[in-house]
């Protein structure tokens, strides 16, 4: 049986004990009933995999050992989505929850000239990743920046580097299959909002090195345009 999985907010290497958060003491304490020597799988998000053991098991500040720790490293290629907000917030949820388990490195909401909703709760989406990562019992919590609009993410030196470059719209111009394109190095993938990007976004996007690609045959909401990018760039 595997061992029960918590999220830490940090982890410095080489520690050898910690005390637990009040939401990690009160489930390992008061919901799973551990007992002290019992053991328990901890990760901070960055690649580190701890083997810990129940030293003092108080429902507020469970305190662990370290018995072992191990550095996953990230998966390569590193894949980035930057998808538009959208005006369901469930469905953009939907989406964090997702592309989490299926191993995006890094998620941008995107402001663009369509986008209806523009306010986000930060708590609460960062949170929806931290269950899927427990969830899929990755190592790497996705990276998730403010949201940006669609200008500022365009000139971002952070971005603008990246070797591979697409973006998915369904406007009728030429067009390659994502499902074709040999991903060797890491890759962005712009998603639009509803209704999709504008012409002026698609060109802009088309001058800063982007290659325009469909994701299949059918039309996508853009949630679920979100989804299949994540599979397709993801999963070999």
């Amino acid at each position: 049986m595997q061992l029960p999985f918590f999220y830490i907010n940090n982890y410095s290497p080489g520690q050898k004990s910690m005390v637990l958060d009040e939401n990690n003491s009160r489930h390992i304490v008061q919901v799973l009933r551990m007992e002290t020597g019992e053991r328990l799988h901890l990760t901070d998000g960055c690649g580190h995999l701890l083997t810990a053991i129940v030293t003092n098991p108080h429902k507020k500040h469970c305190e662990v050992a370290i018995e072992h720790s191990e550095f996953i490293p990230p998966a390569h290629p590193q894949i980035t989505i930057a998808i538009a907000l959208l005006k369901n917030a469930s469905r953009f949820e939907w989406f964090l929850e997702k592309a989490t388990e299926i191993g995006v490195h890094a998620i941008v909401p995107l402001i663009t000239d369509r986008t209806e909703k523009i306010r986000t709760k930060t708590e609460r989406l960062q949170n929806i990743l931290v269950s899927a990562l427990l969830q899929s019992r990755q190592v790497w919590l996705p990276q998730l920046p403010e949201p940006a609009k669609f200008t500022d993410f365009m000139n971002g030196p952070e971005w603008q580097t990246t070797p591979q470059k697409f973006i998915a719209h369904c406007l009728e111009h030429e067009k390659a299959s994502l499902r074709q394109q040999s991903i060797n190095n890491n890759t962005i993938l712009l998603i639009g909002p509803e209704g999709d990007f504008t012409t002026n976004e698609i060109g802009a996007a088309l001058e800063n090195g982007y290659k325009a690609v469909t994701l299949g045959e059918t039309r996508l909401r853009s949630e679920t345009a979100g989804v299949v990018a994540a599979v397709l760039l993801c999963i070999k």
